[in-house]
């Protein structure tokens, strides 16, 4: 696919991740991104320094009326780029209620879900189209101490898988990105190196031009799923340490 005079839409593209993204489609060419935001006077700075081509969009992907607002107002999209997403910092048994996991669930799998089908049809309408879905090394390998984040990526994931058969009739590419240790707010518990949010856009954009499925964006991820290769138990036991009050870090040899 080519990128340079599509039109995209990301959500949660205000920051990190997502204005990586922006900063990266604008690069490449594309026409006009909408800049998906649930406080649009968080995007002003990316409208004002790309007029005309960054457009910012009032959204906050677990509303359904905001999407499908967004899905009638931005009707030429041929890229939508799910990268807004929630880590609640809670565990799964001993968190006081069940509102992070569900908080977790809703922005990171069924929101991601309602705008892949809220933009199916807009996607159909250009003769080549992709989703890429910004999903987490905590969707390969599951991290007690993330609570409900890890299975929230997990089920992301697995939705990926059903969307790209359920889309590839109508030429609509589906990537999942698995994002390790980058620099950004949701990643500030993280201690060690990171890598910066423009590794996992420049990955975006390759996994699109390219029809790659799935994509390992950074040092991080390509580990994590090494070692689960290798040795998948051990890596089970060596996230354990994230519930003894461990930071995670992202040094060679200690919990990922």
């Amino acid at each position: 696919m080519i990128i340079k005079d599509s039109v995209a839409l990301v959500t949660g593209g205000n920051r990190g991740i997502g204005e990586a993204f922006v900063r990266a489609l604008v690069e490449a060419g594309a026409c006009k991104v909408y800049v998906g935001a649930r406080s649009p006077g968080d995007a002003q700075h990316l409208s004002d320094e790309f007029p005309g081509r960054a457009v910012i969009v009032r959204l906050d992907v677990t509303d359904p009326e905001q999407i499908a607002g967004a899905a009638r107002g931005c009707g030429d999209v041929s890229i939508l780029v799910n990268n807004a997403g929630q880590f609640a910092m809670r565990r799964l048994i001993d968190a006081p209620d069940m509102s992070g996991a569900r908080s977790e669930m809703e922005a990171n799998y069924f929101g991601p879900l309602m705008m892949c089908r809220a933009f199916a049809p807009v996607l159909a309408r250009s003769p080549e189209s992709a989703i890429i879905n910004v999903l987490s090394a905590a969707a390969i390998v599951a991290v007690p101490g993330m609570g409900g984040y890890s299975p929230s990526k997990f089920a992301g994931r697995a939705m990926s898988t059903c969307i790209r058969a359920e889309l590839a009739p109508q030429k609509t590419h589906v990537a999942a990105l698995i994002v390790g240790s980058i620099d950004t707010r949701m990643a500030g518990h993280v201690k060690g190196y990171k890598e910066p949010p423009s590794v996992v856009a420049a990955a975006g954009l390759r996994a699109i031009e390219r029809r790659i499925d799935e994509v390992d964006t950074d040092a991080m991820a390509v580990e994590v799923r090494a070692n689960l290769a290798l040795d998948p138990k051990g890596q089970e036991l060596q996230m354990r340490k994230s519930l003894s009050g461990e930071r995670v870090t992202t040094d060679r040899g200690a919990s990922a």
